[in-house]
């Protein structure tokens, strides 16, 4: 059977129409819907999560966002891909909570009189799911809970942490939240909460759950390869190609030809953009940490030229938001924010033109509406590049 051959513009312009940054989801679309399609929103800083659902979304602001994860419910914040922070649609909980567990951690980064026995870790995941039950926790309260329900042993300041040490259990939360046991509640006050996210029973196995979760990367991502995944999840690299070349065999992904290397797409999902041009062609703007940025491989084309170097810190996406410019890195940007009003400063590699500018101001301005403030557009430094 002929493979099929997909270009960088091709890909990048589905993958452009699936996250809605080629036209953004219309209003009254369900906000964990815009989530999904992400592969969750990255909310390691809650801001720059509700702008990446927002700025996707007609009509909506963070309030939205907000009402969606604390009062509705159908969005979750937890413990995603990589282990970090992430908003997930609540729906989709039983296919992550399966596959994130099957894939294989790596080494420990502690010492060993520092670490937890595999024991000792899965006592402290049901400790934590059996404290949160019902109910909603600080941090504190939380560790009073699981060394009651483990030992002292768990309560051990010895793991560093930010120039501190940190108690023992603390090694495994992320575990506990891709687990299913812990996730998110509102904040009370300052101090963040913790509470247990709805039950699912019985939970998908772990083969349905990795081939649920690469099937929706696919078709956020795609074509990827495995290694791409592997990137993206954080999973070990060989382990990611076996997981592929099962799915391969099974007939649930398919082969494409993606610029002259061997990728991957969900089985039947060959059908991309006939003008790649149109959908790519204006100015984006993507807050930090964006799962755009940091999921679009292979990164060297969506990072082209000086952009590799000024939007990335070595080689990592999401330290910085993103200035996109024909589907293209092509500059960064930061706000301040004083009161109701924000100033959002943005850095080209090259010059912009007037109707670019024009665009780029109508994009502040959907900034402001997202985060609640009068938004105003400054450019700052101009280093020519390639969209001189």
């Amino acid at each position: 059977m002929r493979v099929r051959t997909v270009t960088w513009e091709q890909a990048s312009a589905r993958r452009t129409e699936r996250q809605f940054l080629g036209a953004p989801a219309p209003a009254g679309t369900p906000v964990a819907e815009v989530a999904g399609a992400m592969l969750g929103a990255h909310a390691q800083v809650l801001s720059a999560a509700e702008l990446s659902v927002g700025l996707r979304t007609e009509g909506i602001t963070r309030a939205d966002v907000r009402a969606a994860l604390w009062e509705d419910r159908t969005l979750v914040k937890t413990f995603g891909p990589r282990g970090t922070v992430h908003l997930l649609p609540t729906a989709d909980l039983p296919f992550w909570t399966a596959a994130l567990t099957a894939i294989p951690g790596g080494a420990s980064p502690f010492a060993p009189d520092v670490r937890l026995t595999d024991e000792q870790a899965e006592q402290v995941v049901a400790a934590i799911g059996a404290a949160l039950d019902g109910t909603t926790l600080t941090l504190d309260e939380l560790g009073e809970e699981v060394v009651a329900r483990t030992g002292p042993w768990a309560g051990d300041r010895v793991m560093p942490a930010f120039q501190d040490l940190w108690p023992r259990w603390r090694q495994v939360m992320h575990r506990a939240g891709q687990s299913g046991a812990l996730c998110f509640g509102p904040d009370r006050g300052r101090r963040a909460t913790y509470t247990r996210p709805p039950h699912f029973d019985p939970l998908p196995s772990a083969d349905e759950g990795l081939a649920t979760l690469v099937h929706h990367y696919l078709r956020a991502y795609g074509p990827a390869s495995p290694r791409h995944f592997a990137k993206w999840a954080a999973a070990p690299g060989a382990w990611s190609d076996r997981l592929f070349a099962s799915l391969a065999s099974s007939g649930g992904i398919e082969e494409v030809d993606f610029e002259g290397e061997p990728a991957w797409v969900a089985a039947g999902d060959t059908d991309f953009p006939e003008d790649p041009a149109r959908v790519l062609r204006g100015v984006r703007l993507l807050p930090y940490f964006d799962a755009y940025g940091i999921a679009a491989q292979p990164r060297e084309r969506l990072f082209p030229g000086a952009a590799y170097e000024r939007a990335l810190a070595r080689g990592q996406a999401g330290n910085h938001p993103l200035l996109l410019v024909d589907g293209v890195v092509a500059g960064v940007w930061h706000q301040r924010r004083q009161g109701r009003r924000t100033t959002v400063t943005v850095e080209p590699l090259g010059r912009l033109g007037a109707r670019r500018e024009r665009e780029l101001g109508e994009r502040v301005e959907r900034v402001g509406e997202v985060l609640q403030a009068r938004a105003e557009l400054a450019i700052g430094k101009v280093v020519v590049g390639p969209h001189a």
